[in-house]
């Protein structure tokens, strides 16, 4: 936030700006910094509101302290706001030392004090906040509560109206510099009121029925007329890439949207900081209604602007309404005549995800680039991303890096998870996990689209080596009568797929790539075809298929004229069975091993060992199992005697396996290079500015300037984990401690540190 001097002055935060000196703490944080000197002048002169609002900050929070040595606090938060908070009222003099599951004790302007915990208003997704009621030394009933803004407001007595309003003013400044905020309320406690209330919440935590319900009734009940005390916010950056990853992964053609617990403010200032949302957009439509006839209607506005025609009679989706009673399985993509952004508050989206209007809100939001939803608890991410699935053709990706991610990563097709300060809920819960955002840039474009384009290869060419076989078999029939004769011999039928083609389209599987993981990152538009689903699909099939019956053609009627009334040399026939199936099996090998070397983009050395491996292996067994040895040792089983060396030794034969290569690859290699030329795809196009990129030395990444402050925001009420106060107050998560002792004292009034100015 903003820093003022002592006459009211607004101060500007540089690098010579003048930090608070916590050196008069024996028990500060060495790495907290603040730059306000009047709020700590305010904390010294003994300031009773301000006292109350860093007694608060100490006392409602469910962190857990540890001592490792002498004055030395370590505090483990199931969330960073918390425990930057509790450090916070640490640095200005309300030091939480220790809890126990009835008291919490809190070094108060250097004093011990121990208050006694009565009960904790646990967090939940609906409540999004949590209050602790505790007791004091001097015997006073104190109930505390944090939690966000929209909701403490409506909990608030009404003569903290003028406060509200100024508050509300400085959470929008401070939504408007990115920061995470919360508000701090509390009430005192009518003695008599709250023993009834004690007594009731106690039955109510121990029935066996309706818990949840009852407990949050009771929450409600006293959880009023609470007294505004301030608001905190909290800076916490972006990490490093996450505005390129965002710009990249748009050229990608991926859609983005923000799912965040965040204020409206913050949310596009995030979105304005990442990229996401700038001034060449036509408009950023913001859908905020309070019914659900105003958010339909500004849905409907939206659309209408961005796709005029979507409310003709003629529109296709609207046909599709007018046909089927039902609601259409799934939507097709409509294009707008611009870039728009799409901004839903968390209440609007509650109205917006009901049965008859979330049609509309997949409609409008899929024609924007980018749709930001603020103020979303766990449950809405999970159902705007199950929303998405239902009625799109596309494959979703959730990331997240916190508890209130966890329903949503695991809705989406693919979950991932971001290792940080939040916990590891989300990793646990996530398909792929990593510990910067900047790396999902790389998941996407380089090894995901590496793992599609060799799968894509890996089917092809299984189909095509496998229509190539066994259609030969359908040819040899016309001529066999259909007996069930085969072509091949059985040693090579068995061996054909196990040994002889399983390791090349394994080596491609593996180690393929058309670009290296460089110029993925420079073209991001290499993604797309991916996207479209280009490289394999009916069409890809067919033509493997048809490829398959063409070379298996070829396959069979090049040996059968090679084979037609031949002689050899000396004058002897070679037109038998054995020499025209070991012709035909040569012939078939080495045409699937030339295609498969025209398949691949990304030549190693274990490809190169795979394929003439293959190649060698198959001569090896060949010549092993047509021997005169194998024959009289198995006589029944290898039949096919002295069949390799007669037949592969006449040039004639030789001639034939070159004509059949060059038969079957030729039109593949024209049909590619045609292809390429009169009708290039997206993917083509790129590869050709690589190449010519190749001949220069590639240019460096652009750097764009931000716009606006970078923050990364998760939200207090959405990174707390349900259940913690309950866990605490049950002591099971405590081991057994000496008796609490003093570690140093200091009073910031004494004489000692009166001369420090501020």
């Amino acid at each position: 936030g903003d820093v003022y001097d002592m006459s009211g002055q607004r101060i500007e935060i540089n690098e010579n700006t003048e930090k608070v000196d916590f050196s008069y703490n024996q028990l500060a944080d060495p790495k907290f910094a603040f730059y306000d000197h009047s709020l700590v002048e305010a904390v010294k002169l003994g300031d009773v509101p301000t006292h109350r609002f860093f007694r608060l900050l100490s006392l409602c929070h469910t962190v857990m302290p540890e001592e490792k040595k002498e004055g030395n606090l370590v505090y483990q938060a199931q969330s960073p706001d918390e425990g930057a908070l509790v450090t916070a009222a640490r640095n200005f003099g309300f030091v939480f030392r220790a809890r126990t599951p009835e008291t919490i004790t809190v070094m108060e302007m250097g004093e011990i004090k121990i208050y006694k915990l009565l009960a904790i208003l646990d967090f939940n997704n609906v409540r999004k906040r949590m209050s602790v009621i505790v007791r004091s030394p001097e015997g006073d009933l104190t109930l505390y509560c944090k939690g966000a803004d929209t909701i403490l407001y409506e909990l608030l007595h009404s003569s903290c109206d003028s406060l509200k309003e100024e508050t509300t003013e400085h959470l929008n400044e401070f939504a408007g510099e990115g920061l995470r905020t919360l508000v701090v309320a509390y009430k005192n406690l009518d003695e008599d009121y709250f023993q009834d209330w004690i007594r009731r919440h106690h039955e109510a935590s121990t029935a066996l029925e309706g818990r949840e319900d009852k407990l949050s009734e009771l929450y409600e009940e006293i959880e009023k007329d609470l007294m505004l005390l301030g608001a905190t916010a909290i800076e916490d950056k972006l990490q490093d890439g996450v505005p390129q990853t965002i710009e990249t992964l748009a050229k990608a053609n991926i859609k983005i949207w923000v799912l965040t617990g965040d204020k409206q403010e913050t949310a596009m200032n995030i979105g304005y900081s990442c990229n996401l949302l700038n001034d060449d957009m036509e408009d950023v439509f913001i859908i905020e209604g309070s019914t659900s006839d105003d958010v339909l209607n500004e849905l409907r506005n939206a659309r209408k602007k961005m796709k005029p025609d979507s409310f003709l009679d003629s529109d296709e989706i609207n046909i599709q309404f007018e046909k089927s009673s039902k609601k259409p399985k799934i939507i097709p993509d409509e294009q707008a005549n611009g870039v728009y952004g799409l901004v839903i508050t968390g209440h609007s989206l509650a109205y917006a995800l009901e049965g008859n209007l979330e049609l509309e809100l997949v409609r409008t939001a899929c024609m924007c680039k980018v749709v930001i939803c603020c103020r979303v608890t766990p449950l809405q991410k999970a159902q705007v991303v199950e929303l998405v699935k239902k009625y799109k053709k596309a494959v979703t990706l959730a990331i997240g890096d916190g508890a209130n991610d966890v329903s949503m990563i695991k809705t989406a097709h693919i979950g991932v998870g971001i290792s940080g300060q939040e916990g590891m809920q989300a990793v646990l819960s996530s398909d792929f996990s990593f510990a910067q955002f900047r790396y999902l840039q790389r998941l996407l474009l380089v090894h995901g689209r590496w793992s599609y384009i060799r799968m894509c290869k890996f089917l092809k060419y299984f189909f095509y080596k496998n229509f190539a076989f066994t259609l030969v078999h359908f040819w040899y029939g016309f001529f066999s009568g259909f007996s069930a004769q085969t072509v091949y011999d059985e040693w090579f039928i068995t061996l054909y797929n196990l040994v002889y083609t399983s390791l090349p389209v394994l080596g491609m599987s593996l180690f393929d790539q058309d670009v290296d993981d460089r110029w993925s990152m420079l073209f991001p538009q290499l993604y797309v075809p991916g996207q479209e689903n280009l490289y394999f699909n009916k069409m890809v099939f067919v033509k493997c298929m048809l490829q398959g019956i063409y070379s298996s053609l070829i396959l069979f009627f090049i040996p059968y004229g090679a084979m037609y009334n031949t002689m050899r040399s000396d004058g002897k026939a070679v037109a038998d069975y054995q020499s025209f199936a070991l012709m035909a099996q040569t012939c078939l090998l080495i045409v699937v091993s030339v295609q498969i070397g025209l398949d691949t983009s990304y030549w190693t050395v274990v490809n190169q060992f795979f394929i003439w491996g293959s190649l060698s292996v198959y001569f090896a067994i060949t010549f092993t199992m047509y021997s005169d040895g194998m024959y009289l040792i198995f006589t029944a089983s290898f039949p096919f005697v002295g069949t390799a060396r007669n037949t592969l030794s006449q040039p004639n034969v030789w001639l034939a396996i070159f004509l059949s290569i060059t038969l079957c690859v030729l039109p593949v290699v024209g049909f590619r290079f045609l292809k390429a030329q009169l009708k290039p795809t997206p993917s083509d196009k790129v590869l050709l500015k690589i190449k010519e990129a190749k001949k220069r030395p590639p240019p460096p990444s652009p750097k764009r300037r931000l716009r606006r402050t970078s923050t990364r925001r998760s939200g207090y009420a959405f990174s707390h984990q349900h259940g913690f106060g309950a866990l605490i107050m049950s002591g099971r998560n405590m081991r057994p401690k000496s008796p609490f002792a003093t570690t140093g004292t200091f009073s910031p009034n004494s004489d000692k540190h009166k001369h420090k100015g501020l």
